[in-house]
């Protein structure tokens, strides 16, 4: 990246998740719990000490966003008591956002979504593991296009009861944002895409900037690869970019993310700690015109066989 010392988290830019202040780089928690594919039944725990490390030295680098969820756990750990083990007592301007809907058994299978009236015991349940009085941001995880009305306005009520700061939503289309939005204000939409993975959701992230809705991306690394992580070789245009500018693919794809708007936000996760810096390096990384040009039709192209 051409500068002494790391890149602090800074160097991405801030946005507002309602009152709170974020950097564009931020953390996703989701890979500290077990090493190999995320949420693999089979996977071997993560070594605690690595993982805690990890989340201080993100921290130190200026990271001050972090998304967690009570269902991210494996076998001997949760990422949720990780990140309090680590970082309690909290940081003043360290924002935690995490999510609710989903919730998986002790063996792990994931359970259908909770009802309104459950979803006070999964609020309870981030509480009680982050150590906390009230959560940051609460994502609703929604699977499929079912209406989100009661769920959502439960969450509003525990808005209301002082238990969330502020509500989102995860896995969303527009008409869920549209829907949420009717009965409280929505600060983020979390959304699987990134480089070459759901063009048809580009207008749906510029719908989010006019609105003044913060996009965050999840798997934005790992394209294709999903849970499983990155995988396979990079394409060509990737890779030119990051040799022009002495960088790694994942940074390349990190970067690009970015670049759709001042409103997006990038979560990458990892339990590798010589991950970890280049992942927050990223969001200095500067691509040209004709760079994002480049991309931009990879993207497109790309996209035409990617998940929807």
């Amino acid at each position: 990246m051409g500068r002494a010392g790391p890149v602090r988290a800074a160097a991405s830019g801030t946005w507002q998740l309602g009152d709170l202040t974020v950097h564009r780089i931020g953390f996703g928690a989701m890979r500290l719990t077990q090493n190999g594919e995320a949420f693999a039944p089979d996977a071997v725990p993560s070594d605690r000490g690595r993982a805690v490390g990890v989340l201080r030295r993100a921290v130190e680098l200026g990271v001050n966003h972090i998304d967690t969820a009570s269902f991210y756990f494996s076998r001997l750990r949760s990422a949720n008591e990780l990140i309090s083990r680590a970082l309690a007592p909290y940081p003043d301007d360290l924002v935690i956002t995490t999510k609710v809907g989903p919730s998986r058994s002790s063996s792990g299978e994931f359970l259908p979504h909770a009802t309104p009236a459950q979803l006070r015991g999964q609020v309870e349940e981030n509480l009680r593991q982050l150590g906390r009085d009230h959560l940051d941001v609460v994502n609703l995880r929604i699977v499929g296009t079912a209406p989100i009305a009661e769920r959502f306005g439960a969450l509003a009520d525990l808005r209301d009861a002082g238990l969330i700061r502020h509500l989102g939503l995860s896995n969303v289309h527009p008409h869920h944002l549209a829907e949420a939005q009717a009965i409280a204000p929505v600060v983020c939409v979390q959304n699987r895409y990134g480089l070459g993975i759901r063009p048809d959701h580009d207008e749906f992230l510029h719908t989010c900037g006019r609105l003044g809705v913060a996009y965050v991306p999840f798997y934005s690394i790992a394209g294709p690869g999903g849970e499983a992580g990155a995988s396979g070789a990079a394409d060509d245009e990737v890779l030119a970019v990051a040799r022009a500018h002495g960088a790694a693919p994942a940074q390349v794809r990190i970067a690009w993310t970015l670049h759709r708007g001042p409103h997006v936000l990038a979560i990458p996760g990892t339990g590798d700690p010589d991950h970890l810096a280049p992942n927050v390096a990223a969001g200095a990384l500067r691509l040209t015109e004709d760079q994002l040009a480049t991309l931009d039709s990879l993207h497109h192209r790309r996209g035409a066989a990617g998940p929807r």
